[in-house]
């Protein structure tokens, strides 16, 4: 499957947000490719990445709670937590806006999957999304389990 996506910096978060959902996810592999289990609203699954910047592959499978706890204990040293908002930005378009938890905490991203790459090149984004980071490798999921924030 091939995913098209814009991530943004964010440095205020958008009022009234919905309740979030708590992700955890470890890294198998930061590749490439990258490999990760996710545990997110009692869903377990295994998510294989490749590419860089807009447009990307991307293999998703659920696992059973067995199949996850053993991943899991591989990916000791390449966790992530964060809260995830879905928030409608229109155009039938919502937006993935992460909070970090734990020892990235206080640092915040957002991105928004698209039909097509037409469709992601006409996106104006909202002002509370700040600096876009699409094409800056520093801010994947994966670069920040391994390396940390950017400074």
């Amino acid at each position: 499957m091939i995913e098209i996506e814009r991530r943004f910096l964010v440095t205020e978060a958008p009022p009234d947000l919905p309740a979030p959902t708590v992700i955890e996810q470890a890294y198998l592999s930061t590749g490439p490719p990258s490999v990760r289990v996710r545990r997110a609203d009692g869903r377990f699954v295994l998510t294989i990445k490749t590419g860089t910047g807009l447009v990307r592959h991307e293999i998703e499978r659920d696992l059973d709670a067995d199949e996850f706890a053993a991943l899991w204990e591989v990916g000791t040293e390449l966790r992530i937590a964060k809260r995830r908002f879905h928030v409608e930005v229109g155009d039938g378009l919502v937006a993935e806006y992460d909070e970090f938890d734990g020892h990235l905490a206080g640092h915040r991203l957002v991105e928004v999957e698209f039909p097509d790459v037409e469709t992601s090149r006409a996106f104006v984004a909202p002002p509370w999304f700040g600096i876009e980071v699409t094409d800056d490798p520093r801010y994947t999921n994966r670069t920040i389990a391994r390396d940390g924030w950017p400074t």
